[in-house]
């Protein structure tokens, strides 16, 4: 039998870029009262983004849908931070951790490349280093069929665009690694996300996760901590044993908690 390759690139991000003004947008309009499907024609039909091509706000809406509204508690749960007036660094961090998890090419440019040179001190980032990792994993068979160069390049060119705006990255031109702030109650509300999936502590505080934000366990554990110093959580620590717990259930209710 032929071999099945596993598919996991596409190159969808070339039609996206961070889009954190429309999303934010998109949020603040969002009535939680209809469906997502209602919604969405509600927007189309009144062109709340004020874009002048129809297929351009349908690209927007399709990235939408995608990143924020596949999980009906999570798309609650932003509106209801971007009503509360949540710091914009905060809610930043939190679009750009939801849209990772929606486009893997975005999350392992970082978790794999990125990461990797935040590791040997590394700073400048440039569209043939984003280019050559991008070949290599296509080379490996993780994109259905092969990408033309003008693809790869368009491809590399958006990713490092978009992590631009998402705050990993700095400089117009010349790409650099950016100091990334990470507000506690943004730290928190992941922490709570990726809890949901994971109930050891030990575990939670070695997530691969949080090399979308170079940090090292050591770090993340300073965040635990000051989540806890703040209340967000409760965080102990003796010896080996790890408990993490958290004041409510549902991420739904956990922004209340965050936001108040």
């Amino acid at each position: 039998m032929p071999e099945i390759k596993e598919v996991v690139y596409s190159s969808k991000i070339i039609k996206a870029g961070a889009l954190i003004a429309d999303t934010k947008t998109l949020l603040t309009h969002w009535d939680l009262s209809i469906s997502v499907t209602e919604n969405l024609e509600r927007f189309r039909r009144d062109n709340i983004f004020g874009k002048e091509s129809r297929s351009r706000v349908e690209d927007i809406l399709a990235i939408f849908r995608q990143r924020y509204l596949t999980v009906e508690p999570v798309t609650k749960a932003l509106v209801t931070l971007v009503k509360s007036k949540f710091s914009p660094e905060g809610l930043n961090c939190i679009l750009y951790f939801h849209a990772t998890q929606s486009d893997r090419l975005l999350h392992d440019v970082v978790t794999d490349l990125l990461a990797s040179m935040h590791r040997l001190g590394r700073q400048d980032i440039s569209v043939n280093d984003v280019k050559s990792w991008i070949g290599k994993q296509i080379s490996q068979g993780k994109t259905q069929t092969n990408w033309s160069d003008s693809t790869i390049i368009s491809c590399a060119r958006e990713l490092l665009s978009t992590l631009r705006d998402f705050g990993i990255l700095q400089g117009a031109v010349k790409k650099q690694l950016a100091p990334i702030y990470l507000p506690a109650e943004a730290f928190a509300y992941i922490a709570f996300y990726l809890r949901q999936n994971q109930a050891s502590g030990e575990r939670l505080i070695h997530a691969s996760e949080w090399q979308l934000f170079f940090l090292s366990p050591k770090a993340v554990e300073g965040f635990f901590m000051e989540a806890h110093q703040h209340r967000l959580l409760e965080y102990y620590a003796t010896g080996s044993i790890i408990r993490i717990d958290f004041p409510t259930k549902s991420i739904e209710e956990y922004v209340h908690v965050i936001t108040s």
